[in-house]
């Protein structure tokens, strides 16, 4: 696992040795046993990478990495199966002077080109340079586990793994990029290709972009999930029996837990201490499993959870703490089980060094207890396996299961609805510290997609039918943070409005293009009778790297600990979008395949339990002990100079959350996190 970074040229030569010291000591978090670059004779290009050690810890892979005097890498990331490229590549006639997957990568990159993405199986972010040729690429894995910004100006382009090294490279333009902070506070995330900055891109998952001596091309996918025959192809031999044109239940549900256990085993490959994050939940306690029955020895395993204190108030632990399912599991498991258990004072003290240390801001406020959490592990391992990406796969959020909560309650009769049910919503007290207060929040939430004129309706997209189409309209409404009564923060609250349409539209292109996920069920496209089919495959592109996979790089990584996501194992991911949503969400209960692969290995009491957010008790200490941090960073001149936003509705905003009229902790903490960042 490192921190990469480069510069090339197209111009006239003119790179220097010291181009890359800068952005190298932005990125020794990442890396903080080997730091090296490499300038090419003509001083065209130059590539710098901090190591952590972690397959190979000898110096023959340390990078950047040469191969033959001509072809050179900086790689970010774990390919699993490295053992088998390399068998391929020796039959080949290539040799091998390291043990570790980098010089793997680089000879596959040398041998195949771009085909060799398609081989890899794991995650990673690279630059490779062919010397002698004068081309080259840069490439993400499938899915964005991890990170690869890149710009370009006067001729150059620069490229980084975190947005702060990439701002040492040059002297590209760092305007402001309104339609990503409109974005930051709508959905408390910023997408690819996007960046806070307007001439800064992010790589797209599952593509390359490829350059030579005059430019840089525009990014290309190298990656699309198979039509659903050439899935139900590979996992015909992975049963044994199969019988039938197309798998039933029992024949998925068992070829799926083969799958975890196949994707844990592969990500098993380390040379130094492994464990994993344990939350108490589902989807963190059948990678512990699977990787307890396999590793010959009590896993290390981290959990987090919270002390209750009087500024937080009482219902804090229980709204927050997973510690009591986590220690369940782990004495189940028989694992050495470390828990921390954090303070007010804890987080308080956490919040500016995170922030500090943020290239762009973040709007997922859980980034502070995944920080903690990750320096807490990093003290006994070095690798951590995560249960990241289950609940996209397999249904696990509430707004899954709110499509049918929601045409529940519309059976009520519409006068009782408006006379009675919503007036009385209004009245309640929303917070997350009760379970009474979250189910508030979350109802009004079920209920904002009648809020917009963009939703009544029901809208179709192109190659849709209504029922998808007003699915993704609903989900898009409710991944919202901005709710429609916060949207006076905006000066112009038509920004609200096309920004949530321009989400619309990509989830709906990612529903009806073929490509990049061309599912089909039968014959039968998502986008016809599985609405929640197009959701899980909107969410896996777009949501998923851009917030929970990057809060955890840029958690993880602060600290040197790398995560590895079995459930993004790209067999794993095939196998689950190929499955009718029915298989995951029925009678209201999300993850009904995983719980039923599960079941008898995995103790009752987790399988049967209500999903538990990761989260840190913002809500609460926006109201309480960050009151003064948030009126002093969130002021009236740093709230202007960004030009969007209106101070004195950002000030009512906020007056309503103190007060619990309702509940804006994931706004206002997205707010916090953009000024902080314009401040600094």
């Amino acid at each position: 696992m490192c921190g990469i970074c480069g510069i090339v040229e197209f111009g006239a030569a003119g790179l220097t040795d010291d181009a890359l010291e800068k952005a190298c000591a932005a990125l020794r978090h990442r890396g903080p046993d080997h730091c090296g670059t490499w300038l090419s004779a003509d001083r065209r290009v130059a590539l710098g990478a901090t190591r952590l050690k972690v397959l190979d810890p000898s110096a023959k892979a340390d990078q950047p990495l040469h191969r033959h005097e001509r072809f050179h890498l900086v790689y970010n990331g774990e390919v699993y199966n490295f053992r088998e490229i390399r068998a391929e590549l020796a039959a080949l006639g290539e040799t091998f002077v390291s043990d570790g997957d980098t010089e793997v990568v680089l000879a596959a990159c040398a041998q195949w080109g771009i085909e060799a993405f398609n081989r890899f199986n794991g995650m990673w972010a690279l630059c490779f340079y062919d010397s002698q040729r004068r081309t080259g690429f840069l490439s993400r894995d499938r899915f964005g586990v991890k990170p690869l910004m890149y710009a370009l100006d006067g001729g150059r382009l620069y490229f980084a793994s975190e947005l702060r090294a990439l701002t040492q490279l040059g002297n590209w333009d760092r305007q402001l990029h309104e339609p990503a902070l409109i974005q930051h506070l709508m959905f408390g995330y910023i997408a690819h290709p996007a960046t806070i900055y307007e001439s800064a891109r992010r790589l797209p998952p599952g593509h390359y972009l490829e350059f030579d001596a005059k430019g840089a091309r525009e990014p290309v996918r190298f990656y699309a999930v198979p039509d659903f025959k050439s899935q139900i192809s590979n996992l015909k031999s992975e049963i044994s029996d199969f019988k039938s044109p197309s798998p039933d239940y029992n024949e998925a549900r068992d070829s799926l837990h083969r799958m975890l256990a196949d994707a844990v085993v592969a990500r098993r490959v380390s040379d130094v201490p492994i464990g994993a994050f344990l939350s108490g939940g589902l989807d963190s306690s059948i990678i512990v499993h699977e990787l307890s029955e396999t590793i010959g020895r009590p896993v290390e395993t981290f959990s987090v959870g919270y002390a209750d204190g009087p500024a937080l108030g009482r219902g804090v632990r229980r709204a927050y703490d997973e510690t009591g399912y986590a220690r369940l599991a782990a004495e189940a498991f028989g694992t050495r089980h470390h828990e921390l258990v954090l303070t007010q004072s804890d987080v308080l003290q956490a919040i500016p060094k995170i922030l500090d240390h943020l290239g762009e801001p973040v709007g997922d406020s859980s980034i502070v207890p995944t920080t903690l959490l990750s320096q807490f592990a990093r003290q006994f391992v070095t690798v951590a396996l995560s249960g990241d990406g289950g609940d996209e796969l397999f249904g696990g959020y509430w707004r899954y299961l709110g499509h049918n909560t929601l045409a529940t309650y519309q059976r009520i009769p519409r006068f009782l609805r408006r006379a009675l049910v919503e007036p009385m919503l209004a009245l309640l007290a929303s917070s997350r510290s009760s379970r009474v207060g979250n189910r508030v929040r979350q109802f009004r939430k079920l209920l904002r997609q009648t809020a917009s004129p963009l939703h009544k309706g029901g809208p179709r997209g192109v190659g849709l039918g209504d029922a998808t189409g007003a699915a993704l309209s609903r989900h898009v409404a409710w991944s919202r943070i901005l709710a429609p009564e916060a949207e006076p923060a905006l000066r112009n609250v038509a920004l609200a409005r096309e920004c949530e349409l321009a989400a619309l539209l990509v989830a709906q292109q990612t529903a009806a293009n073929p490509h990049p996920l061309p599912l089909s069920l039968g014959g039968r496209g998502v986008n016809g009778g599985d609405p929640l089919s197009a959701i899980f495959a909107f969410d896996l592109q777009y949501q998923l790297p851009a917030d929970m996979l990057q809060k955890v790089d840029l958690a993880s990584m602060m600290h040197s600990l790398e995560v590895r996501v079995p459930f993004l194992d790209y067999r794993v991911v095939e196998a689950a979008l190929a499955m009718p949503a029915s298989w995951k969400i029925e009678r209201g209960l999300g993850k009904r395949i995983l719980v039923d692969a599960y079941r008898g290995r995995i103790p009752d009491a987790i399988l049967d339990r209500s999903k538990q957010g990761f989260e840190v008790p913002i809500g609460e200490l926006l109201r309480g002990p960050l009151r003064e941090t948030f009126h002093d960073v969130v002021d009236r001149s740093t709230v202007e100079s960004l030009g969007l936003l209106s101070y004195s509705a950002i000030q009512s905003i906020y007056a309503a959350h103190a007060t619990r009229r309702t509940d804006h902790a994931d706004l206002l903490w997205a707010l916090l996190s953009l000024c902080w960042w314009r401040r600094r």
